[in-house]
């Protein structure tokens, strides 16, 4: 988990904080699109990074709206920005909290949106239309304090998978069928048997990154997937009754772990899976000697991209639809709807609440969307035939650059700002995104293309449960549920989560025959910690969302 800053900092901080915003007052003069100038707008985004605003598509934004971002981030990883900003009393005009946002609401950091959508805000409501509901807080306050981050009309062309295997792993095994654990195993292990080593360093058959919160991702929410689970965070949601449950209660995930388990002890898992760091991690991808990772691809970005420029594109790796045996159906094309729940925020303090809004709103139409996703007409993309198509150099630079979209803004843009989504059309019936299915098939890398070839798909997805096999989620995402500041939930689930990545470590670590010991070990910590009530509150707030957006609670 983050470390907390010391107090000595977060007073520091705070007062840091104070003086900027004397300094800035968050704008710079008081201009806008229908003033004199351009007005300086501070934005706190949870996922940012240090970045000027001034990239070909920043500088168009402006051109249009008025408006310059100040971009702030949390300074290495520190947990701490959202409560300096409310001890301090004064915020950034906008806010990407993402779970932290009932803190800024019970804080009366933040305003409520409901009028101004009514009265100006026309293309976010042409945007989110019947899904505007999604965007209301809880059942107890049912205003609506943020938009964006999600999109609204979303369709898979790419998926992580629940593993991942290198694409020469699966050539020289003869393009395997791999869609159980058992098979994954077998195929790691083979390989590994016939080729220790890979560029003179030894193999690494699995690695995980469980050193720091990528632990939840890495391990689990990858036993989530293996499960046949969605992806609901932390939780296992009945669909039927929207009763809750803690997932690492559950049976399946005692039988993944004790997989791991196995893995470990046969010496298929990497022994700094929880010890290295990301970088660590990154350069260990990077090298070409690791067979399969349990990992999305937004966290290997830049290890897949090292792998192309050094040659070593049949490294790279192919998504599996792996779960636990073949009784379990993958869910990884599973169709949430608009997930809400995250979203930017406007500030109580901002000076400029409309220009605010009205950028917010802006970054919402057909012109912005199709900005932020394509960039500038005759820089990054012509019209051809009356369609758009990206220059060849920006089609490579999005597909194996980590830094292309951050240098040129292209696509930077489109989180954690409303979006339509990939399914989306514009008015000429053309696609929003870039991701087209024919972009997505022109992207594919030679041996990736002899891969899905040789298994007679067109598509990595073509492997996975199709959408409409699987039900539609009536709920979202639970892990984008607004959790009630200081709530038992909040308090019990941190509770919750120490015990299981401390216990779960240990038992994928230890000797197979201690397994079962140190399981039993660790329920009966999460039940004295108040896991029944933790499940009890959760299965109402899940409930409360169901009626809040719609939803049938049996």
């Amino acid at each position: 988990m983050k470390k907390r800053k010391s107090l000595l900092f977060m007073l520091l901080f705070a007062s840091f904080l104070v003086l900027a915003a004397c300094g800035n007052g968050g704008s710079e003069g008081d201009g806008g699109a229908d003033g004199e100038g351009p007005v300086t707008l501070t934005l706190y985004n949870e996922d940012g990074e240090e970045k000027s605003f001034d990239d070909p598509v920043a500088q168009k934004i402006t051109e249009e709206t008025g408006v310059i971002l100040d971009i702030q981030y949390p300074v290495g990883g520190s947990d701490e920005s959202v409560p300096l900003m409310i001890a301090s009393g004064d915020y950034p005009d906008l806010i990407f909290a993402k779970g932290d946002i009932g803190m800024l609401i019970d804080a009366g950091g933040v305003i409520q949106l409901d009028d101004l959508i009514e009265e100006r805000g026309e293309n976010l409501q042409a945007m989110y239309g019947d899904q505007l509901d999604r965007l209301r807080n809880s059942i107890n306050d049912p205003a609506i304090y943020q938009v964006g981050t999600f999109g609204v009309q979303d369709v898979p062309l790419t998926t992580s998978g629940t593993f991942q295997l290198q694409l020469e792993v699966l050539r020289e095994l003869g393009y395997p069928e791999i869609s159980t654990l058992a098979e994954f195993e077998e195929a790691i292990e083979t390989y590994y048997e016939m080729y220790p080593e890979i560029n003179g360093e030894p193999t690494i058959p699995l690695t995980l990154q469980g050193s720091d919160w990528r632990w939840l991702i890495t391990v689990g929410d990858r036993a989530t997937a293996a499960a046949g689970h969605p992806g609901n965070g932390q939780w296992f949601i009945d669909s039927d009754t929207g009763e809750t449950t803690y997932k690492f209660l559950l049976p399946e995930y005692r039988e993944y772990f004790e997989w791991l388990n196995g893995l470990n002890a046969k010496g298929l898992l990497d022994p700094e899976s929880f010890t290295h760091t990301q970088d660590t991690y990154i350069s260990k991808i990077s090298s070409g000697r690791v067979l399969g990772l349990a990992d999305e691809d937004w966290n290997i970005g830049d290890a897949r991209n090292a792998l192309i420029q050094a040659d070593m594109e049949e490294r790279t790796y192919a998504p599996l639809p792996v779960t636990l045996s073949e009784n379990e159906q993958h869910q990884a094309l599973k169709d949430y709807g608009f997930a809400g729940g995250w979203g930017i925020a406007i500030s109580s303090t901002t000076e400029h609440t409309d220009l605010a809004f009205d950028f917010l709103d802006w970054m919402a139409s057909e012109e912005a969307q199709i900005l932020l996703n394509w960039g500038l007409e005759g820089e990054h993309y012509e019209i051809v035939d009356g369609e758009r198509v990206l220059h060849e150099e920006v089609r490579v630079g999005l597909n194996t650059d980590a830094n292309y979209g951050r240098d040129t803004g292209v696509g930077y843009y489109v989180y954690p700002f409303p979006q339509w989504g990939t399914g989306a059309v514009d008015s000429n019936g053309q696609s929003i995104t870039v991701n087209t299915r024919e972009q997505v098939i022109e992207d594919h890398l030679e041996p990736e293309q002899e891969a899905l070839d040789a298994y007679g798909m067109d598509l990595w997805i073509d492997w996975f449960p199709q959408t409409e096999e699987l039900s539609i989620s009536e709920h979202g995402r639970a892990a984008n549920f607004s959790i009630p500041s200081g709530s038992n939930i909040q308090i019990i689930l941190q509770r919750a989560d120490d015990i299981t990545e401390q216990r779960i470590t240990q038992a994928i670590l230890a000797d197979p025959a201690d397994f079962d010991t140190l399981w039993e070990a660790m329920l009966d910590e999460l039940d004295a910690a108040g896991v029944e009530q933790l499940n009890e509150e959760m299965t109402q707030l899940t409930q409360d969302v169901l009626e809040l957006w719609g939803g049938d609670v049996q």
